[in-house]
This record gives structure tokens, C-alpha cells and sequence, in this order.
């Protein structure tokens, strides 16, 4: 491991956030003598980020931590194009409106992680459609457009994957990167950023921003990606079987939340320990040293720690109140998935769709089939058996996954 001399790099080459750095040194040597403005873009695509964007959230709490600047960088210019990165397809486009509607919604997320103010070490968030909206197209290119080479463009992962897969790309997709360049150019003007953190599948855009600074304005800046956060079985990260892991709670229960957390493989306690909660690093080593039924501990303060960062502490006992009743007590707690009933009766499919414990009542009936599916810790054998709901009736999926039927 690299010997840093800066808070910055050393908590980030620590804790396991760092897969590529444009220039380690140069970006080392400026974080040892100033406050370093960083940003990293968040496209709106949804009314709430999910847990695949963590990482990088939680790489702006760093920032912060070390004693420099993190700046969200809402994407409502660049949100209206589409970042091409690694997409088999072109996302659908979306209205001005909904774009403007899920940036106000994600914004709530991150006052849980950063602390925002006016602060020479607090976070600011601002919008790209600020400077991206008012660009002339003609002056744009021709200010901008001949710093960049197509046969380079071409070049990237990200684009040469698309185009080996023969799927269409279109010209609208393919001046994201050329925005995104702008959009670091124009932060190192407006708020003195000297690093854009990413992910690994943005390395290619973070480079052609560093060059273009320095092209048009001789500002050096700086770059820092992210590993891809996989699972110990090689899944993505915040990928379930039920969906999306959502960080807003309007999107997602507290209890789900803190249970895709408890459902943490074995071999990635440690790891997402570092990553995902601010335990000291030594108790961190105590906890993934763990073994056999003790390991389950490990996992509970990994759930409980990350809810509380990001749903609230109080969320988060909730949760793992809710947790200890139906897993060690056998009875249902207050903050599972709740459905109330109309009528004094569901089927078993239909209440398993509801509850979101299943996309679809085909998979409903094969879970029933595998006697995967149980009603009061009852195994059930039809998928159309109706409940009668006339007090609290808990459903559950396997042994992890359980749902609150109520009387409408």
C-alpha cells in the first residue's frame, strides 16, 4: 500500500476507497497544505439513489472527514442526455419536470452524510443545467470541441463496449463525456475543484475533464475512481432479487434497508464495515475476525450502522427492534412491510406481490412450490390459498424476508 502523507489519501487508501488516482503525488502533496474543493456527479434518473451509489456518498463523507470540501454535483443538464457509460441502450429521456422533481427528492439523502453550509469545509450541492442550459451551440464547439479527438473518444471502455456489442449509439449519448469535461472545467472556475471522484466505469470522463482544465486554463486538477463494489459471490452491489436497495425511505421500509445490510455475506463484513460505517478501524478488524455464529453480531452492527447514517439512529433500533421479535422472538415487530387488506381476505400470490416480497405472482407460485413460503411460520402448499386477514397475519419468504398483512 501506498505511503500517503495527507488525511485524505491515507483514510481513503485505508478504508479501501482507491482504484485509480490520476497523479497520487501531486493530489497527496495539494490535500497536505490546503483545503481541496472535490466533486462527484449524481445523474437524476430516479427519485432516489440506491445503495450501488453509496460508495461514492460515502466518498464525499470522506472528503469532508480529512477537512476538505465535498460538492454535489446535481446532473440536470446532463441528466437530460444520459451518461453512455457501460449501457447497452440509451436511457429513456426524461421531462424537465421529472428531473427537477427527483433532484429535489434525492437531495434529502445527502444531508445525512455531508454537513452543508457556508464553510470553507462544508458541502455545497449545485446543478450543472446552471451552465449547461444557457451554452450556444456553435461557441460551445468552438471553444471547446477541437480539445477533443474522436479517435481518443472512441478509444474508451465505456463507448468501444457499446459499439463491440453493436448496439446504437447515438450523438446526443456520445457528447456526455464532452459535457462532463465542461462540467469539472467549469467547477475549478466557479468553486476552485481540484478533484472529480467517480467510479472506475468514469475514469474515461474524469480524464478528458483533467485535460481540458488544463488545455484551456492551465489549472492542474486531479482525478480518483472508485473499485466496482461486488459481492464475495460476485454480484453488484445494492442488486437484490426484489430490486433496487433505495436510500430514500419513501422508496424503501427502514426495516428493508437494515436487513439487506444484516443479509451481508460472511467474507464482506470487514470490507463494507470500512467502507460503509465510520467504526474505528481496529474494531473493525476485531468484528471481521470473527467466526461461525459470531460473525451474526458482526452483521448486526454493520446493519445498525448504516441505517443509522443513513435513515437515522432511531430508524435504525427500530429495525433491528423489529428484527430480534420476529427472528429471535418469533412474534412480528412494528416496522416490517405492511399491507393493509380490503375485504377481509387476500390469495397468497396476490399478498406476496403486495408486500413486495415477490416481483410477480409467477414467481409467487414457485416459491410456494418450493415451500419457500410460509404464513404465521406455517409452511404454505397453495399459491390461490386465501388469507383471512381479520388482525396482523405475517407473511414470509425463506427466513429472511417477511411482510405484515392488516385489516383495511
Amino acid at each position: 500500500m501506498t505511503e500517503f502523507t495527507s488525511d485524505l489519501l491515507r483514510l481513503l487508501s485505508t478504508r479501501g476507497y482507491i482504484h485509480q488516482v490520476t497523479d497520487p503525488e501531486g493530489l497527496d502533496a495539494l490535500a497536505a497544505k490546503q483545503i481541496v474543493p472535490g466533486y462527484i456527479g449524481f445523474d437524476p434518473t430516479a427519485p432516489s439513489l440506491h445503495v450501488g451509489s453509496l460508495v461514492q456518498i460515502m466518498l464525499l463523507r470522506r472528503l469532508q472527514q480529512a477537512g476538505h470540501k465535498p460538492i454535489v454535483l446535481m446532473g440536470g443538464g446532463t441528466g437530460k442526455v444520459g451518461d453512455p457509460s457501460f449501457k447497452d441502450e440509451a436511457r429513456k429521456l426524461m421531462t424537465v419536470d421529472t428531473i427537477n422533481a427527483n433532484i429535489a427528492s434525492i437531495k434529502t439523502v445527502f444531508e445525512n452524510f455531508l454537513t452543508f453550509g457556508d464553510g470553507p469545509t462544508d458541502a455545497v450541492m449545485l446543478d450543472n443545467a446552471e451552465w449547461l442550459d444557457a451554452l450556444e451551440y456553435l461557441p460551445f464547439l468552438r471553444d471547446y470541441g477541437q480539445h477533443f479527438s474522436v479517435n481518443r473518444m472512441l478509444s474508451f471502455d465505456s463507448v468501444k463496449l457499446r459499439l463491440e456489442r453493436e448496439q446504437s449509439l447515438s450523438f446526443l449519448e456520445f457528447n456526455y463525456m464532452i459535457l462532463q469535461a465542461y462540467d469539472f472545467l467549469e467547477l475549478s472556475r466557479r468553486a476552485g475543484c481540484r478533484v472529480q471522484m467517480g467510479g472506475s466505469d468514469q475514469w474515461g470522463n474524469i480524464v478528458n475533464g483533467i485535460e481540458l482544465s488544463r488545455r484551456v486554463d492551465g489549472t492542474e486538477v486531479y482525478g480518483v475512481t472508485t473499485p466496482l463494489i461486488t459481492t464475495a459471490d460476485g454480484g453488484k452491489m445494492g442488486k437484490t432479487m426484489s430490486g433496487a436497495v433505495w436510500l430514500n425511505a419513501d422508496q424503501l421500509p427502514h426495516f428493508d434497508y437494515w436487513q439487506f445490510w444484516r443479509n451481508t455475506d460472511d467474507r464482506d463484513v470487514g470490507r463494507f464495515l470500512r467502507l460503509f460505517t465510520d467504526l474505528p478501524l481496529d474494531e473493525i478488524a476485531r468484528l471481521e475476525a470473527l467466526e461461525g455464529a459470531e460473525i451474526n453480531e458482526a452483521k448486526k452492527i454493520l446493519a445498525n450502522e448504516a441505517t443509522a447514517m443513513c435513515r437515522g439512529r432511531a430508524a435504525a433500533e427500530e429495525a433491528a427492534d423489529t428484527a430480534r421479535k420476529v427472528f429471535e422472538e418469533g412474534s412480528a415487530g412494528g416496522s416490517l412491510p405492511t399491507f393493509a387488506v380490503e375485504g377481509g381476505s387476500i390469495t397468497v400470490a396476490d399478498a406476496l406481490v403486495a408486500l413486495g416480497l415477490c416481483p410477480s405472482k409467477g414467481e409467487a407460485r414457485r416459491k410456494v412450490a418450493e415451500g419457500a413460503i410460509r404464513i404465521d411460520d406455517q409452511v404454505v402448499s397453495d399459491p390461490m390459498q386465501a388469507i383471512s386477514v381479520t388482525q396482523q397475519v405475517k407473511l414470509s419468504f425463506g427466513k429472511k424476508k417477511h411482510g405484515l398483512l392488516v385489516s383495511a
